[in-house]
């Protein structure tokens, strides 16, 4: 009797194990830790302060597990990017949390500035100051993957030194030039992050002009799993938010609007990124602009409107993307672009449901869909193109010389030719 007992018992501990799993164990080898919050900004939080040196101290105070930083209300002065470390939560106190770009301040270099040099000599060091961002460019190296960024270590005189090496040899007989343009907050080689609930103020009037590819409002680069929840991004003096070399991004109820650039920038080789909920309008150029590479992705549930550009270009080798429930009207050109590419390159696989393309083309006209390359098994399906009056959009889809026709499936079109060829 009493080894039936026991063996029923035994059983009875196999199943709570099975059902229970770790919990059985818990802290057994590892202590049990609470994690590490730290609050940043006005006078009651653990760190007093409204610049990024504030929030950066408490970033670097996190252990290697992460944690999460809280900025209060506020208003905070960035001179350089608020880097993030990985597995870690920046999360502001929503629109009463503003993180505002500092008025920008430039000179020229009067010797070259080499190829992996660490400092520059400029005219006139006045206002630029250690720890502030600096961005170098010459006429003919001043885009994208040209570009050098760093941080100032120490000035002597007329001799700015920073912490990263230059990536080209700028000259300083081509407009060479040093700004202190800089990016609001960054992942950068860092996975597991997420940016939350707060304002970034680019003061476009008085900030320096950021490069996209290096640099945004918010930037993510080299990184992976980060999420960028309800921000918003405002008068950023370059692209509003950017992400670069990533995987597994996600980008939702995000606002962006009156960039110098665009809205959103995914590129460079950034699979798996989702693109939800997010109002991004009156930018410069496109409210999305879809650069290389960016495949298997979703964009969905978005406003893209009365952007310079286009609502959604796309191209070089961005396949597999689902677009679904957007609604995309009053941009300055197309509504969504495919860019002209050669047909191995092109942005083939694209899906477009249920979306809503009305009244684009408002500075001087276009087209609600522009086919400009090869792109195969590219399928509308049930989307709403419209014109309401306004003749800005002239079609609803345009195939150009380089394009090839489209798979149409119950789409709705009102107010404009259906399908046009150049």
């Amino acid at each position: 009797m009493n080894a039936i007992f026991l063996l029923l018992q035994f059983f009875i501990a196999v199943l709570a194990f099975a059902q229970t799993g770790d919990d059985v164990v818990d802290a057994l080898v590892t202590p049990k830790t609470q994690e590490t919050v730290i609050t940043v900004g006005g006078p009651n939080a653990d760190i007093c302060g409204f610049t990024n040196k504030a929030v950066q101290t408490a970033i670097d105070a996190l252990p290697d597990a992460g944690g999460t930083i809280k900025l209060t209300a506020g208003e905070f002065r960035i001179i350089a990017p608020v880097r993030a470390v990985s597995n870690m939560t920046l999360i502001g106190d929503g629109p009463q949390t503003v993180l505002k770009i500092a008025d920008g301040v430039s000179t020229h270099f009067i010797v070259d500035a080499d190829y992996g040099e660490l400092k520059v000599t400029v005219e006139d060091a006045t206002g630029f100051t250690p720890g502030m961002a600096l961005q170098i460019v010459d006429d003919k190296w001043n885009g994208c993957w040209d570009v050098s960024t760093a941080r100032i270590t120490d000035i002597v005189d007329n001799v700015i030194y920073f912490d990263d090496y230059l990536i080209r040899d700028y000259r300083s007989d081509h407009n060479g030039m040093v700004s202190n343009a800089t990016s609001g907050v960054e992942a950068v080689g860092v996975e597991n992050v997420t940016f939350s609930d707060f304002t970034v103020d680019g003061n476009r009037a008085g900030s320096a002009r950021m490069d996209g590819c290096n640099g945004a409002g918010v930037y993510a680069f080299k990184s992976k799993s980060i999420v960028i929840d309800n921000i918003h991004v405002t008068n950023f003096n370059g692209e509003g938010i950017s992400w670069q070399i990533t995987e597994n991004v996600t980008v939702r109820d995000c606002e962006i609007d009156h960039s110098a650039n665009i809205g959103l920038h995914p590129g460079t080789g950034s699979p798996n990124s989702v693109i939800e909920n997010n109002n991004s309008h009156h930018n410069d150029k496109d409210g999305l602009f879809i650069c290389w590479r960016v495949h298997h992705s979703r964009v969905t549930g978005n406003s893209f409107h009365h952007n310079g550009r286009y609502g959604i270009c796309t191209g070089h080798k961005d396949t597999d993307v689902v677009f679904e429930d957007n609604h995309i009207y009053e941009n300055g050109g197309d509504g969504v672009h495919l860019r002209g590419e050669r047909a191995a390159n092109a942005p083939h696989r694209n899906t477009f449901v249920d979306n809503i393309i009305e009244n684009n083309g408002v500075d001087g006209g276009g087209y609600g869909f522009s086919i400009n390359s090869p792109a195969e098994d590219v399928v509308l399906q049930g989307n709403t193109f419209r014109d309401t009056g306004k003749g800005t959009q002239k079609a609803a889809v345009m195939i150009y010389k380089g394009g090839q026709p489209v798979k149409m499936i119950d789409n709705k079109i009102s107010g404009q030719k259906d399908v046009v060829f150049e």
